[in-house]
């Protein structure tokens, strides 16, 4: 399918901004994240929103905790945002994560992780893990169930999701699901999305290649719970929600990476936005597709927990 117009205009409007390569900026990039904070679009009235600290073992990290404002009990959502590991925060994600709240009848927490390179794998894991562990621990108090509880990320955030879905199959910590929007999980920069999208789409190839390279220490490329494509187990996993975007260079780490939960038993929903380039999650402000891949989610969460 032809890339979406609105897509399309999009990328125009970030090309007449003339910045360089996030590979040439580095960590500079995250003074642009505090611009335009409003670019997911609206946020809705459907939840209240509380601000608090989350104890990890390296640090006390910003979290926001969103309510339905209908009575509970609810189920519980984890959320971790993308950028690379690099970059993005959580106020970025309040019009899509309150919608969500509302929609799934789900208290979600957001959770603003320590950021790579000055905190490399294992660092950002381990916070977003101890967020799970904190909601699942706090169940009775958010009027929770513990038996409903998913987890999900974008891009980066999908890769910290997936990690941490086989870290809690392995420490028997139960999830209901997990949410792996258009997620990096794979070191193979040659695959066909990789190479037919590497530049003109927003996340370039060379971009995504300095992102890991933020993120791993060389001997850390073989842990799955870093790149869970290397797992030589994927049995007995969380069923798998898996949006991607045609226009994307991660598309076929998230098309692989369903094929393989798939083929190790788990259930797995998986879908193709077909004209959407990566990142369209966040910009409902001007990108209709965004509120499209809002509905879709909340449709499966919906279905899975039914």
């Amino acid at each position: 399918m032809p890339l979406d117009p609105q897509a399309e205009a999009f990328l125009a409007r970030e090309v007449a901004l003339n910045l360089p390569d996030i590979s040439e900026l580095g960590t500079a990039a995250r003074y642009g994240g505090h611009a335009e904070v409003d670019v997911a679009g609206p946020v809705g009235d459907g939840a209240t929103i509380a601000h608090r600290f989350i104890t990890t073992p390296t640090a006390d990290l910003p979290a926001r905790i969103y309510t339905p404002k209908k009575p509970g009990p609810y189920r519980g959502f984890v959320y971790f945002h993308g950028g690379g590991w690099v970059l993005n925060h959580i106020d970025r994600y309040e019009a899509q994560l309150v919608e969500i709240a509302e929609k799934t009848n789900s208290v979600v927490l957001s959770v603003n992780y320590q950021k790579s390179p000055e905190h490399k794998f294992p660092i950002p894991h381990d916070d977003c893990y101890a967020a799970l562990k904190w909601m699942i621990e706090n169940a009775a108090e958010l009027n929770i169930d513990k038996n409903q509880i998913g987890i999900g990320g974008d891009s980066a955030g999908g890769n910290l999701a997936a990690g941490i879905s086989l870290r809690a199959r392995d420490e028997k910590v139960p999830l209901a699901y997990q949410l792996l929007i258009y997620p990096a999980t794979k070191l193979d920069f040659d695959t066909d999305s990789y190479l037919n999208n590497a530049d003109g789409f927003g996340l370039r190839r060379k971009g995504m290649m300095w992102f890991w390279d933020q993120y791993l220490k060389e001997g850390d490329k073989k842990n799955p719970y870093a790149v869970p494509d290397v797992a030589s187990n994927h049995q007995g996993l969380a069923p798998a929600i898996i949006p991607t975007a045609e226009y994307d260079v991660l598309r076929d780490d998230g098309i692989s990476y369903a094929a393989r939960l798939e083929a190790a038993g788990n259930r797995v929903i998986y879908k193709d936005f077909e004209g959407q380039i990566h990142g369209f999650f966040n910009q409902g402000k001007y990108v209709d597709a965004a509120y499209s891949l809002r509905s879709w989610i909340i449709e499966q969460i919906n279905l899975l927990l039914t």
